[in-house]
């Protein structure tokens, strides 16, 4: 869905370049990506004026249009794992939390990398969302090898959450309806059937509350602004998606070098932190 409102994917974390005052290639403020920053005329000059509308440049790969798209332009990042959106897990009730059938502090350990979650016990004893330290999880798998599945982060929560059979589900709630007394737990029903409802009359994934890729909005809705003696203005979205680039590019680096797993743990952290920081 992301994909398709994009333009292009934005992998530099620089907006421009200071010398020429030129947007930087592949970076926040990209022309390639956002469109020109004047009317009709490409990111080199090669091609100026209307009668070239719609060329895209083969020197600079700029489209010739006008620069008011860059108003309605977005680009996106590629995340090298999967993270959290944090409206869905941090409301009050949390979405994930009501959908799973799992408590906020739970759903924290295992998007910010402190536990392990249970996302297919195989033939184990174990359960299905139960959480496990880094000393159970080494435990487990000592003694059951790969018969079962866990994750941290937010990969193991899009997986419990694709797990989820929604017909399922509402039936058992309605019978578990049936049976309690407590107002308590009919009002906590409740609440979880009427979040499940939602998902289904709006025919979305619960799945999709997790992000693969991080949408870019247009540049000229997080402008640079010149101030005197040559300093800038910037809007504080640049400086978030800066440092969701920067963080998911040394990611994807570390994760290349094939780095040990705690290194790698924290740098997920951290991302999906970053990442938070962009929507709250």
């Amino acid at each position: 869905m992301i994909r398709s409102w994009s333009h292009g994917e934005v992998k530099n974390p620089e907006t421009i370049n200071y010398r020429t005052f030129k947007p930087e290639r592949g970076g926040l403020f990209c022309e390639r990506i956002f469109g020109p920053t004047r009317d009709w005329e490409c990111g080199c000059g090669k091609y100026k004026r209307i009668k070239h509308k719609g060329v895209i440049c083969d020197r600079c790969g700029v489209e010739v249009t006008v620069s008011r798209v860059r108003r309605e332009r977005m680009g996106h990042i590629e995340l090298a794992v999967p993270v959290s959106h944090i409206w869905f897990f941090k409301c009050t009730p949390s979405r994930i939390g009501l959908i799973l059938d799992m408590t906020a502090r739970a759903l924290e350990r295992v998007l910010y990398y402190e536990d392990y979650v249970v996302v297919d016990p195989g033939t184990t004893p174990l359960e299905e969302k139960q959480l496990l330290d880094e000393m159970a999880f080494r435990e487990a798998q000592d003694k059951y090898g790969d018969e079962f599945v866990a994750r941290m982060g937010a990969e193991g929560v899009r997986d419990l959450l694709r797990r989820i059979d929604m017909d399922k589900v509402m039936t058992d709630l309605e019978g578990q309806m049936e049976v309690v007394r407590s107002k308590q737990t009919h009002k906590k029903l409740a609440k979880r059937m009427k979040a499940i409802e939602g998902f289904r009359k709006s025919a979305t994934r619960p799945d999709w509350m997790v992000l693969e890729v991080l949408p870019v909005i247009p540049p000229d809705l997080r402008p640079l602004v010149p101030l005197e003696g040559g300093r800038f203005a910037t809007s504080d979205l640049n400086d978030l998606y800066r440092r969701v680039i920067n963080r998911n590019n040394r990611l994807k680096n570390l994760m290349q070098l094939k780095t040990p797993d705690v290194i790698i743990r924290n740098e997920k952290r951290m991302l999906q932190e970053a990442v938070d920081a962009v929507f709250d």
